[in-house]
Formats: C-alpha cells, sequence, structure tokens
C-alpha cells in the first residue's frame, strides 16, 4: 500500500503548559474553647463616694457572676458537642440503614452475552442505559396479597418482568429516553444461568418478560441481543416495591378521561384526576384491560403517564426538602429495589439520581417499542421495522427533541460541547501528530495531516502509511499526553473511544486513519436522528405533558359476572365496588 506524498516532514517537538496551583478554599467555622474575653465584669466597680456606678445602656438585667457563667458556658459546650456527635451517628446510621437495605446482583454473570459498551463522545461523555423491570413474582406473603394467584400455588420462586424500559440518559446529560418493550415480544433468550437459584436455559424463542426467570442478567442481554442497545445499569421492583414508592412520596396525580373499572387490576375511577396512593398505583399500572385495546400496549401508555406524573412531582418546589419525606423516600426505595452491583450503593443511586435531575421534564421522551403482529401467533408481537431506527436513536445517544422539548428530525445530544469540557488548554501549535494511512484510499494522511497544519498544529506533524488496512480509525498517544490527545481529537471531531494509550514513555501521537474515515478532513458523525421515523407509531410524549388523561378502552376488554363489557359499562354496573380512589 502506498500513499504518494505522505513523507516525514520532521521530528515531533512538544511542550507542555504548566497546571495552574490549585486553591484550598476553608468553609467551616471554629469554636474557641477560651471564654476569656466574653467574662466582663459582671458589676460596674463601685465610686470612691460608695454609690454604684449607672448601668450600662441596653442592660436588661443582672449579669451572672463569673463562676456560674463559665459553668453555663461549659454545659452548653459539652450538650453541642454531644448533639453534634450524635447528629453525626443518625447520620451515618442512615447512610448504613439504606446500604443494608439494598440488593445487588452482577449485571452479566450467568449470561453468555455481554451487556455492550457505550460510546463516548468526542468530550469523553458516555450516556448512561439503565434498563428497568417490574417483576410480577410472587415470591413472598406480601405480593402474594398484592398479585393474587397464589391460592394454589402458594409462595412462587420465579418471575416474570411484565414491565420493561430502556432508560437513556444522554452523554451530556440533556435529555433523555425512556422506551418500553412490550411483555408479549418475542425475541431470543440467550442460554443463561441464574446464580442465586441455579435455574438455567440452554436459549429459546419466546416471551422476553420470561428471561427474568434465569436472573436480571439474562434480561439484560435478552434486551441487549433484541435491541443492540448497551445496558449500564439494572434495576428491578416488585408489586409491594410500588405500593412503597407510591405512598413514600405521598402518592401519584393521574387523569382518567373516562369512568373505568378493570376487573382484573381491580383499578375503579371515575373520570378525572386522582392522586393515586398504595395498592391503587400498584392496580393503575398493572391495568392492561382498562385502557387502550386492552393489550399490553395500552398498559405502557397509561404507565408512561404515571411516571411521567412522579418525575414532575420529584422536580417540582418543596418534594425532597423535607428531611421526613426523604427518609420515608429513600428507605422505601432501596427496600423495594434489587439493583447491579454497579449501584449497589447509595452514593451511587445518588449519582444517578442527580443525572436524571439535571435533565429538563420537557426533555424527558416516553416511548413504546414499534411492535407488529408475531406472523405465528396473533397474541404475541415482534418488532416492528421501523423500531431499528428507534434502537439506533438511542444507540447513537441521540436527541428526540431539541432544547424547546419539540420534536426535532435533526437533533443530536453530543453536537455541542460543555462550558468545561475535558478538552486540554494545550495550544495546538505545541502537538504535533504523526498521521498514518490504514485505508486502500491514496493520500489520505496527507489530507488529514494538511487539515490539522491549517488548524495551528506544530509543523512536526508527519505523515506515513500504517503497517495495514484497519477498520477503525485510532488516536495513540503516549503516557503523559492525553491532554493533547484530546485536543486533537476535538479538532477533528473524533469520539473519545477511538483514544488510546500506549503505556510507553516518550511517545507521542500516532493517529491511524481506518476504513471508517475515507474522506474528508473530519471524523464522520452518526446521522442525526430522525425523529419522524424513529418515533412513528411509538406513542411518543414528552414528560411535562401534564393535562394528559389516560385513554380508557372502547372495547369489551372486562367481564363482570361472566358479562364482557367496556371498563367504563363495568364501572356503572359495579356500584357495590368501591373505587381505588376519591
Amino acid at each position: 500500500m502506498t500513499d504518494p506524498g505522505d513523507a516525514p516532514a520532521g521530528n515531533a517537538t512538544r511542550s507542555h503548559a504548566r497546571g495552574m496551583p490549585r486553591q484550598r478554599h476553608s468553609s467551616g467555622s471554629a469554636i474557641s474553647g477560651s471564654a476569656t474575653s466574653g467574662h466582663a465584669s459582671s458589676r460596674s466597680a463601685p465610686s470612691r463616694t460608695g454609690s454604684r456606678a449607672r448601668p450600662k445602656a441596653g442592660a436588661g438585667r443582672r449579669a451572672l457572676p463569673v463562676g456560674r457563667g463559665r459553668r453555663i458556658l461549659r454545659t452548653a459546650a459539652i450538650s453541642l458537642s454531644v448533639l453534634v456527635l450524635a447528629t453525626a451517628g443518625v447520620g451515618w446510621w442512615f447512610y448504613e440503614h439504606l446500604n443494608g437495605n439494598l440488593h445487588s446482583v452482577p449485571l452479566t454473570d450467568g449470561s453468555g452475552d455481554s451487556a455492550g459498551k457505550e460510546k463516548a463522545d468526542a468530550f469523553g461523555r458516555t450516556p448512561i442505559n439503565l434498563l428497568v423491570v417490574g417483576s410480577d413474582g410472587r415470591t413472598n406473603a406480601s405480593d402474594c396479597k398484592l398479585g393474587g394467584g397464589c391460592s394454589q400455588t402458594g409462595v412462587q420462586s420465579g418471575s416474570n418482568a411484565d414491565v420493561e424500559m430502556v432508560m437513556h440518559i444522554s452523554a451530556d446529560r440533556s435529555n433523555a429516553t425512556v422506551m418500553s418493550i412490550p411483555r408479549d415480544t418475542v425475541t431470543t433468550v440467550p442460554a443463561c444461568k441464574d446464580t442465586e437459584t441455579g435455574v438455567s436455559t440452554n436459549g429459546y424463542t419466546g416471551m422476553v418478560n420470561s428471561a427474568l426467570q434465569y436472573g436480571p442478567a439474562c434480561q439484560v442481554a435478552t434486551v441487549h441481543r433484541l435491541t443492540g442497545i448497551p445496558i449500564d445499569h439494572f434495576v428491578k421492583l416488585d408489586f409491594s416495591g410500588v405500593v412503597k414508592m407510591s405512598d413514600a412520596v405521598g402518592g401519584v396525580s393521574a387523569c382518567v378521561d373516562k369512568d373505568v373499572y378493570d376487573t382484573y387490576s381491580h383499578l375503579k375511577l371515575a373520570e378525572g384526576t386522582h392522586t393515586l396512593k398504595g395498592v391503587a398505583a400498584l392496580e393503575f399500572v398493572r391495568s392492561r384491560h382498562g385502557f387502550g385495546d386492552g393489550s399490553d400496549l395500552g398498559r405502557t401508555y397509561s404507565q408512561h403517564l404515571f411516571l411521567s406524573s412522579m418525575i414532575r412531582k420529584f422536580k417540582s418546589a418543596g418534594t425532597l426538602t423535607d428531611p421526613t419525606a426523604v427518609y420515608r423516600l429513600a428507605d422505601a426505595a432501596t427496600k423495594a429495589l434489587t439493583v447491579d452491583t454497579g449501584l449497589g450503593s447509595i452514593r451511587k443511586l445518588m449519582g444517578l439520581a442527580a443525572d436524571v435531575d439535571k435533565v429538563p421534564a420537557k426533555r424527558i421522551t416516553f416511548t413504546t417499542m414499534q411492535t407488529a403482529p408475531d406472523p405465528g401467533d396473533s397474541n404475541r408481537l415482534v418488532p416492528a421495522a421501523t423500531a431499528q431506527s428507534l434502537f439506533a436513536t438511542i444507540a447513537n445517544d441521540q436527541s428526540l427533541t431539541n432544547s424547546s422539548g419539540d420534536k426535532t428530525a435533526a437533533a443530536s445530544a453530543t453536537a455541542k460541547a460543555p462550558a468545561t469540557a475535558s478538552a486540554s488548554a494545550v495550544p495546538a501549535a505545541q502537538i504535533a501528530v504523526t498521521v498514518e494511512n490504514g485505508t486502500t484510499v491514496t493520500g489520505r494522511a496527507s489530507a488529514v495531516a494538511t487539515a490539522l497544519l491549517d488548524k495551528g498544529f506544530s509543523s512536526g506533524t508527519t505523515t506515513g502509511n500504517a503497517a495495514g488496512t484497519t477498520s477503525t480509525t485510532t488516536l495513540t498517544y503516549g503516557s503523559g499526553h492525553k491532554a493533547e490527545a484530546q485536543t486533537a481529537a476535538k479538532a477533528l471531531g473524533l469520539p473519545s473511544s477511538h483514544l488510546k494509550q500506549n503505556d510507553a514513555t516518550g511517545t507521542g501521537l500516532t493517529l491511524v486513519i481506518g476504513t471508517d474515515w475515507t474522506s474528508g478532513t473530519a471524523y464522520p458523525a452518526p446521522a442525526p436522528a430522525d425523529t419522524k421515523t424513529a418515533t412513528a407509531n411509538a406513542h411518543a410524549e414528552t414528560a411535562d405533558q401534564s393535562k394528559t388523561c389516560a385513554k380508557v378502552s372502547p372495547y369489551k376488554t372486562v367481564s363482570l359476572d361472566g358479562v364482557a363489557m367496556t371498563p367504563t359499562q363495568a364501572y356503572r354496573a359495579a356500584t357495590g365496588t368501591k373505587d381505588s380512589a376519591p
């Protein structure tokens, strides 16, 4: 392979900008143990004529004797110390108590498939993809009572993932997408083994929600295989968890556009807005016969409304400023959740919550994976062709909304650098790059090297040929040259996932151009998100839409006393059944 014109231009020289010294700030205050300056004489000295001096202006009562005043100050200091220690002890107990509540499991143990790996953007930031699962397990007496179905089987050992949502938080934390996967979707479940129960499978084709029977890692691997979206974390919530969480936040507001009675989930609500707590909240998120067409698709839509309302409540003023309310919420959440080991501490969960809180409600989009009837079973679903566009949009960290919250056909989460980009302040003139052509296109190294020189990089930048053809462009840097590599990557639009460190000392920057970059002088960015295609038939709504009501099913999806009827007809007929919420 030859690349005419890519001859070396000289040895590279580099210099390093010195970092600014770090300043130390003090935010604390000290209490002095000395009280000498605070003890003036308690009485004025008597005059030579025997009369007492007039008290100082503002003195309203007699001062304490010196000895007694010192005793009181000493007692106050001891009391204050005890209070500080007690408060610190309560804080530490609270932290350890919450950590003890959490149950964590490995993200990939027991599964032959990986969960994928996130791609960093040009500034080194990575998105977060979290798989949220609502389990239908009746694994304890509480869940049996709430979910029913245990009268003959008793407490069960396995569970299915009746609610599955992939929550994507963009690399720059400016937007998020929550995509529901209907439980009736048929897909390939890989070979898995639950490391806690020992239950295993050699793999099969079946409903996506059944993978949870073989452990959380199997559910993660199944969703990753179905969508191609990397999964970083996993959170599971059971029946009693929904009840505890809704109670802890003081209830969640939800609206229904008509009277509804789902005789299966037992949700019974009059038309209008209600505050759902405890069992009522569980009945609402479990209802699949009350909304939409009576299928699992309708249930995903109502769940989105419920979660949107909960997000708005979290973000509203005062919700998280009441210490008692925060304790109830934290205690309920940690008791209710099973998480992956990457989230297995309060500190990590708080970090995740902070990332979610950065995203405005108008830029949190709820969608449902597009589906089509399974050709082999009309009661099952398969991903529609358009679902691939939605999957790619999430995997490529592309937003479904613009800064105003409106849908856009070309909104990319990685299009704008943050004010505190991680790129170095090293001047380009002090950075030399060895550019090598790893493609079959003649002159690629020269073209990119010329672009770097035009951007002010060092004249020590050189060109040459790589050892062979390579598929991926990489920028390798020696120990101590990471900051320079970040600056060069930013100039070329090269994502930080293409940067690799060479531990050999004394080596600089080497850019090997791969077949993924065969033209142009800026690394090709992913195609902008086509939200019209990505959200077609995906029922996309943003979390700020507070006036949206759940659509009650107009079909005869429920049965009362053996008679099929609509949920609204059932509501009016069931006069003796109490409503779930006032």
